[in-house]
């Protein structure tokens, strides 16, 4: 069977086994973002967004999907221009081994669609089904609550991790 969706912005039109997930197709077309972890949904590594809500790809028959709008990590930034996500996620070291954290940050993404300025124990609710088995989540959480403030502009974090130089609002020394 053929499936066209929009994926990533692009309108593309892939051949697929009616009993295929999404996260099969998507792979196979290179689409490698997005981790196979568990194959029951219950990890959360292969997040991605289809129709703006994040959902196991894994688990996603990819016949339910055609005509969709579908995201993966591959959309949001690249190496030299990451998402501010992203950014937050590398600036405060919210990843060792690196495998939940497309699903982490896709599934942050939703989030602060969602929510934009989330509590901590919102932020623990939002990614309660996306597991990390190297951190001990403090550092996740941390970055989403910068990424929160990057998305909202409130402050701006150097791409070293260090303060960016903050702007003069005139008259008096700071």
């Amino acid at each position: 069977m053929e499936i066209d969706i929009t994926l990533n912005g692009t309108h593309r039109t892939f051949e697929a086994e009616r009993s295929e997930s999404l996260l099969d197709v998507l792979r196979r077309n290179g689409y490698t973002g997005a981790k196979r972890g568990c194959d029951t949904g219950n990890c959360g590594f292969c997040t991605v967004a289809v129709d703006d809500e994040p959902e196991r790809a894994c688990i996603k028959p990819v016949a339910t999907i055609d005509g969709a709008d579908v995201e993966t990590i591959e959309s949001l930034g690249t190496q030299d221009d990451l998402h501010p996500i992203q950014a937050a996620f590398v600036d405060n070291a919210a990843l060792q081994c690196g495998f939940c954290i497309p699903g982490m940050i896709m599934q942050t993404r939703s989030l602060l669609q969602a929510t934009p300025d989330p509590t901590e124990t919102e932020i623990r609710e939002g990614l309660s089904e996306n597991l990390c088995r190297c951190t001990g989540y403090e550092k996740i959480i941390d970055a989403v609550q910068d990424a929160a403030g990057r998305m909202n502009d409130e402050r701006t974090v150097a791409t070293d991790g260090g303060d960016a130089p903050c702007e003069r609002s005139g008259g008096e020394n700071e």
